[in-house]
């Protein structure tokens, strides 16, 4: 499958069966805090938590019947065992050992075989090939499938269809999908508004093969699960060279800070990734001062520590 405009146009008839369109809303003392009108797009409200929900539906969608393994930190692990439950086909996730207990506990009671090896995602990840291999079912790449694209942009086609005259989105980078859809939709439904992806400054891949213009590594010591990858991702990547409008960094101190913002100013539980946005808005302020622009509440699966970090601030 090519990912084109298209393809999420295709991908919004069939998420609709299953998923209502997400709350765009905005808060006053939020945009006071910030020196911009904010619009928080509410992904948290998602039957899983999280965006990803929309990616996993249309793969499904798309191949049913054929089961998958894939590899994952959290929330694209919880995507595939809910869309998995839902078409009644075997799932199995591979997760470094590590991995959030409580993410791991959700994927299992989804229906979902749970793999925990390996100290980082990129080990998770060769075992994951590997298990493919001897099953015969189908490797699901987060970053590099198609069809998770489509269906991730549903999201910012609501966003940019409800306010195309939005100065700016602004989405966190893991693998890269969701700046990579929102690029392709605003192309189409708002070419002025500018598409700014982020990222953590301890886990830059992205971003760093973004500016460089190759496929890099990097270290990966983001305490913030959602973005916590350390590679490149071959597909976003190409789509991000082409039309993303910029790329910036914020540190894990600066996502935490975003995160209580959201908390007290917008009622919302956000996730460190969930948060990352917003993160970038108040790290740059100048830049966004008196616009207009979305911020993608990306997910709200807030880890313990994360949950006793925000109540001890």
């Amino acid at each position: 499958m090519e990912f084109t405009y298209a393809s999420v146009r295709a991908a919004a008839d069939t998420l609709a069966r299953h998923l209502p369109p997400t709350p765009m809303w905005s808060y006053p003392v939020l945009d006071a805090a910030v020196g911009a009108t904010v619009l928080v797009k509410h992904e948290n409200t998602q039957p899983i938590g999280a965006f990803k929900v929309r990616g996993a539906l249309n793969l499904l969608s798309c191949s049913p019947g054929r089961g998958t393994v894939t590899y994952s930190t959290g929330n694209h692990a919880q995507a595939m065992a809910y869309a998995s439950h839902l078409f009644g086909v075997p799932c199995t996730v591979v997760m470094p050992a590590a991995a959030n207990p409580a993410k791991a506990e959700a994927v299992r009671a989804w229906g979902a075989d749970v793999v925990l090896t390996g100290a980082t995602l990129a080990d998770a990840e060769q075992h994951a090939v590997a298990l493919a291999e001897r099953t015969g079912h189908r490797l699901v790449s987060p970053g590099d499938t198609p069809e998770l694209l489509a269906g991730v942009g549903t999201l910012y086609a609501e966003v940019l269809t409800a306010r195309p005259d939005l100065s700016a989105v602004i989405v966190p980078v893991g693998s890269g999908t969701g700046a990579a859809a929102a690029a392709v939709v605003a192309r189409e439904l708002a070419p002025t508004c500018e598409v700014i992806a982020v990222q953590s400054a301890a886990s830059p891949a992205a971003h760093d093969s973004w500016r460089s213009g190759e496929l890099t590594t990097r270290p990966n010591g983001t305490r913030v699960e959602g973005l916590a990858t350390g590679r490149g991702y071959d597909l976003p990547q190409q789509i991000l060279r082409k039309h993303l409008s910029d790329f910036l960094l914020v540190t894990d101190d600066q996502i935490a800070s975003a995160q209580r913002l959201l908390a007290t100013a917008a009622h919302t539980l956000a996730e460190g990734a969930g948060a990352a946005a917003l993160a970038a808005v108040m790290a740059h302020g100048e830049r966004f001062a008196g616009r207009t622009v979305a911020v993608v509440c990306t997910g709200g699966n807030a880890s313990p520590r994360e949950l006793a970090a925000l109540a001890t601030s």
